[in-house]
């Protein structure tokens, strides 16, 4: 079994009772893989060696995240089957150190 992290690209204009039901329902079917429910982002910076800016909010930005466990990436992406995606959904597998 291996860690997965699902990284949110996009935002909702504004949260209705409708989303946060979608999410919840979600969260309830996939709740035996889910390591870390995350949270949704704030506000961020990209920092690099010469300079630090404000990252803008928008369709493409990175809202938020959740860790769960699955066999393989596939497994992992079935997990999203009937998330309330946005813009969409990035997954990278967490690498053992």
């Amino acid at each position: 079994m291996s860690k997965f992290v699902f990284l949110y690209k996009g935002l909702w204009p504004e949260p209705t009772p409708q989303v946060t039901e979608a999410w919840s329902s979600w969260f309830a079917e996939i709740g035996e893989s889910i390591v870390d429910s995350g949270n949704p982002f704030g506000s961020g910076r990209e920092v690099s060696h010469s300079q630090s800016s404000e990252v803008p909010s928008g369709s493409q930005s990175i809202t938020g995240y959740t860790i769960v466990n699955a066999d393989n990436m596939d497994e992992a992406e079935k997990l999203l089957a009937n998330c309330p995606i946005v813009t969409s959904v990035l997954i990278y597998e967490a690498m053992s150190m």
